[in-house]
């Protein structure tokens, strides 16, 4: 199982990094994988490069066909201009269109406020979900403040959690150890995110069962 990781940190060292690897690591504790980091400042010559001739050189093209083949992918990206950095955004815009059709995805994002919060939301998610990927639910955003804070932790476990369910799904009979089930729901015996496992006496009802019910009142 292999995990990707893009991080579109322009400095050296960068809080984006920072967050991407605290996202990875939190998603480690939960799934065995192999780890890849992507610098995409490390990127940016050969993806203009890409925009004008149409053809990736060498290291970008590696770097496109890891995200391509990964099981699961966390991108993190600094806010300016209250979005995303153009030089992520660049990089996804040559991503081949069906190459994150149904990857699990965890969206994170550092600025210098808290007021860019929702950005994981209003630009990261909306990005993704137009590229066919499965965004998990929790999307990080670190401001500057946030570092060294117990909610910023909290964030980061509970995404790690989300992402390693996606990348390893648990079995129906399986029953999530205790800081799993605080961070995310568990799956009923359909597959669907409940807020009751199964393994705790929880039953199914069909909806036709249901609707004939209230039929009868």
């Amino acid at each position: 199982m292999k995990l990707v990781v893009v991080s579109a940190g322009l400095s050296s060292p960068s809080s984006t990094r920072l967050l991407a690897d605290r996202l990875a690591a939190a998603t480690l504790r939960h799934v065995d994988a192999e780890t890849e980091v992507i610098e995409l400042r490390d990127l940016a010559t050969e993806i203009a490069q890409h925009f004008v001739t149409g053809f990736p050189p060498a290291r970008l093209a590696g770097a496109l066909d890891a995200v391509a083949a990964a099981d699961g992918l966390i991108a993190v990206t600094p806010v300016f201009a209250a979005s995303y950095s153009g030089l992520f955004k660049s990089f996804f815009d040559i991503i081949d269109k069906d190459a994150l059709t149904g990857k699990p995805v965890l969206v994170g994002a550092t600025g210098g406020t808290a007021r860019h919060s929702l950005v994981t939301e209003h630009a990261l998610r909306p990005l993704f979900t137009y590229l066919r990927a499965l965004v998990v639910p929790t999307a990080v955003y670190a401001a500057s403040e946030d570092w060294g804070e117990e909610g910023l932790a909290g964030r980061i476990a509970r995404a790690g959690v989300e992402l390693a369910r996606f990348l390893e799904p648990v079995g129906r009979d399986a029953v999530p150890d205790v800081d799993t089930a605080a961070a995310i729901a568990p799956r009923s015996p359909t597959g669907a995110i409940t807020s009751v496992h199964a393994a705790a006496g929880f039953e199914v009802v069909p909806f036709e069962q249901r609707l004939a019910a209230l039929r009868a009142e």
